[in-house]
């Protein structure tokens, strides 16, 4: 648990690559060396968030560590609210100076962890209680982040993969795509994971996910529009459909397999071939035209799936790629070649819930440029632009896939309320709440934490604590006098809202000090902006 304590610090103490690469693979090759090939799993999970559930509700534990530091559970809330974050808070205040270092291995932590579910309340209490005053800050520290299940740190998939290969010497889009699927660390080994090549075993896995990057540029810069596959970017939830011995699966993104979320898809892989895994996208769609993202929300988080959100939200699968077929790896074929077999595929399935990506096509770039300003029309974000010689890869790569997205919608909000942001920012009021005017009345109806500068940061900061005008726990209701313009990617009707609207990814685009309070849109503004075909949430 030392190490892994002291693996955590460096790589959040570093922001450069070579560093954490090399912190991972000694921890790697150290761990396995030490007979700790579980900690080494345990790792791979954590760092790939497979993050376990939290076991213990966060107010008790606001409650013990008060108890435990004789200090008023203000007083600590006062504290959180500053420090900005509960597992930091925590440690600060019940850590204990020490050096020993046989603390157990990460791996026992994780039982220990895993086990206080299972425990009352008073049990409970005994345990964090003693243990917070066992360990020093660091290590508290991380335990304090596992056991409230907000374990992240600056690590993406394929820096942790290339840290494996770097440590085991094995080939990192192999690693990659043994790393993909719903294994679980306490029941499979670092042998099974990673060193053992088990073709049943792999039945249901899913392959790594090619990300394209953002465009922002003239289109024209990327050479002859002939060399590219156009196709239009949608709003769903990115997914893979694989067939293989007569089973399907259903994987999201997110390395989720949410097969029993989309019962359509089993019927409609019924005519696909053995051995095939199409890359695609996840789409509410009805009356042939896609609905908006938020009626996809409303299947995602429910356990069953209703016969009446089957009939309001129905779903099709909208095929982009194809990376197996005949049980062959095609990654490396280039797209023009993987393009054509999947027409064949979508066309021999001949289902209305499979749905192959329409090709655009324009004569040259300029046509492209005046087509990207219809794209709401036609129920897209944009454009993806796919190098016709392309392969499949593995993770964000620049060159042979971008996305090329239209403008953002806009709006001219008020600042309303203002929260403490979390880590570096934890000392300053960065989080905030915007209004919309209504019957001379600001509207609650967005929330944003990015887009200024530091120094914007600092001076809406300043401003909050001179001009606050009363306090709801950690919020500051501020007095209306500034004007933001804010950016987001989708809008539709809501009835979890107060306004009534639900906006999608709000940032802040810049700080309209030229304009008074009063010249601020209104919310019947913000409704003219959503879509004839958008469905309340």
């Amino acid at each position: 648990m030392w190490e892994f304590a002291e693996l955590f610090r460096k790589l959040d103490e570093s922001n450069k690559t070579l560093v954490k690469v090399d912190a991972l693979a000694n921890y790697f090759r150290t761990a396995k060396e030490n007979n700790r090939e579980k900690d080494v799993v345990w790792t791979i999970a954590l760092m790939g968030g497979k993050r376990p559930r939290r076991p213990v509700n966060t107010t008790n534990l606001r409650f013990w560590a008060s108890e435990l530091t004789d200090i008023s559970l203000t007083l600590f809330e006062e504290s959180y609210h500053v420090v900005g974050d509960l597992a930091e808070t925590i440690a600060l205040l019940t850590s204990k100076p020490q050096k020993e270092k046989s603390l157990g291995t990460l791996s026992d932590w994780m039982e220990k962890i895993a086990s206080l579910k299972d425990m009352d309340l008073r049990d409970q209490r005994e345990f964090l209680q003693s243990v917070w005053q066992t360990f020093d800050y660091q290590v508290s520290f991380v335990f304090n982040k596992l056991i409230t299940g907000s374990f992240r740190i600056g690590i993406s998939r394929k820096l942790m993969t290339r840290s494996l290969a770097k440590a085991f010497d094995i080939e990192e889009n192999a690693l990659a795509h043994k790393l993909m699927g719903n294994w679980v660390p306490t029941e499979i080994s670092l042998e099974k994971l990673i060193f053992t090549d088990n073709k049943k075993d792999n039945l249901s896995q899913p392959y790594p996910f090619y990300l394209a990057y953002s465009i922002n540029d003239k289109s024209s810069d990327l050479g002859e529009v002939k060399d590219w596959q156009i196709e239009w970017k949608w709003d769903g939830i990115r997914g893979q459909i694989i067939k293989r011995m007569d089973e399907v699966f259903v994987w999201s993104r997110g390395e989720e397999l949410v097969s029993d979320k989309y019962p359509e898809y089993i019927e409609m892989a019924e005519n696909l071939p053995n051995g095939a895994v199409i890359d695609g996208e996840i789409l509410a769609f009805k009356d042939n035209f896609p609905l908006n993202f938020n009626a996809l929300q409303q299947r995602i988080g429910r356990k069953t799936i209703s016969k009446k959100i089957l009939d309001e939200v129905p779903v099709v699968f909208m095929a982009y790629d194809l990376l197996e077929f005949e049980g062959e790896d095609w990654r490396q074929k280039p797209m023009l070649e993987r393009r054509k077999k999947l027409e064949e595929i979508v066309a021999s399935a001949n289902n209305e819930r499979l749905i192959l990506s329409e090709i655009v096509e324009v004569k040259n770039w300029n046509e492209l440029d005046d087509l990207i300003l219809r794209a709401r029309e036609f129920g897209t974000e944009g454009f993806m632009l796919k190098k016709l010689d392309s392969i499949y890869e593995i993770g964000r790569k620049k060159g042979n896939w971008w996305k090329w997205k239209s403008e953002p919608f806009t709006i001219d909000a008020v600042l309303t309320y203002a929260m403490r942001g979390h880590g570096r920012r934890a000392n300053l009021y960065t989080d905030y709440t915007f209004g919309l005017w209504q019957d001379g009345n600001l509207v609650t109806f967005a929330k944003a934490y990015s887009g200024l500068t530091d120094k914007e940061f600092e001076e809406v900061d300043r401003f909050v604590k001179r001009n606050t005008l009363e306090r709801f726990g950690p919020v500051r209701q501020v007095k209306a006098v500034h004007v933001f313009e804010l950016a987001f990617e989708g809008i539709s009707y809501s009835k979890r809202h107060k306004s009534g609207v639900a906006v999608r990814f709000p940032r802040i685009l810049r700080w309209r000090k030229d304009k008074k309070i009063e010249e601020a849109n209104t919310l019947d503004d913000l409704i003219q902006l959503i879509p004839n075909n958008e469905i309340t949430e």
